[in-house]
């Protein structure tokens, strides 16, 4: 049976047409599936903040259902942020990045600047060192008792939305909410802003670098670092406001036309 080349030509066509479509949805699947493995898990990331949208909705109203829905939309941008940080090449940031997260673990960089605060700083170094080691205690102790126990984020998956491995630091055993390390520098440079504001500055600087360390690295997700960074804040202004109020109020030394009492002396010439 002899075929037409028109025939031919056509079933070649609609051979290869059939060929490409498999071949474009085979590739939508697999860039479907890849997209899923960089996408942190909704699930697994936001349990907490689920639930409460949940409940949120489940008693109605307007302002509770808009605020359910800004929670999940919150959410939503917190993940895709991680994930744009993850697959953004940094190469030169990378091993500077993680060096500082790791220089801040415990605390390590801020309570090594106490001490030379108290050598050279003088008696107002000496207080601002006071203020800022208080600071840290304090809230080191809100966060890791209270608010982690509180407020139970997971970790991010790192490997799984392709953190590169040359980042990497230890990933903590603690929840993910909120951020230690930047609540812990954000307070210390807080209290030492009361005496040395222009220090303060500076050191609000390297506590930032420091929080955002911990989302290159890969370890916590963006809204961890903020709002242990308001924590932080907050805390190291109440907790130097407080030392300020307890502390007794410094005397000057009396001068050398001043009694012990306070009050002027009389000139030898006048007292006749």
């Amino acid at each position: 049976m002899m075929v037409s080349p028109f025939t031919f030509y056509r079933e070649a066509a609609r051979i290869m047409a059939a060929d490409l479509k498999d071949k474009e949805a085979t590739a939508l699947v697999m860039e479907t599936k890849r997209a899923s493995l960089r996408e942190p898990s909704a699930g697994a990331a936001d349990a907490a903040a689920e639930q409460l949208a949940e409940g949120l909705a489940r008693r109605g109203g307007p302002v509770r259902r808009r605020a359910a829905r800004g929670l999940r939309e919150l959410g939503a941008l917190d993940r895709a942020i991680y994930s744009a940080v993850a697959a953004t090449p940094t190469p030169s940031l990378d091993e500077p990045l993680r060096r500082l997260s790791n220089a801040a673990n415990n605390s390590g960089l801020w309570l090594a600047a106490p001490a030379g605060l108290g050598v050279a700083g003088g008696g107002a170094g000496r207080r601002a060192a006071v203020r800022g080691t208080v600071a840290i205690g304090v809230t080191s102790a809100l966060v890791n008792l209270a608010v982690k126990s509180v407020w139970s984020r997971q970790r991010p998956d790192r490997a799984g939305v392709g953190v590169p491995l040359w980042r990497n630091v230890r990933m903590p055993t603690s929840t993910s909410f909120p951020s230690g390390h930047a609540a812990s520098g954000f307070a210390f440079a807080a209290a030492i802003g009361r005496d040395q504001p222009w220090l303060g500055v500076a050191l609000r600087f390297l506590a930032a670098t420091v929080a955002y360390s911990r989302v290159h690295t890969g370890v916590h997700y963006p809204g961890d670092i903020v709002v242990g960074s308001l924590i932080g804040e907050g805390t190291g202004q109440v907790v130097a406001g407080l030392i300020d109020r307890l502390s007794p109020p410094r005397r000057s030394a009396p001068g050398p036309e001043t009694g012990d009492s306070g009050g002027s002396r009389t000139p030898d010439h006048l007292a006749k």
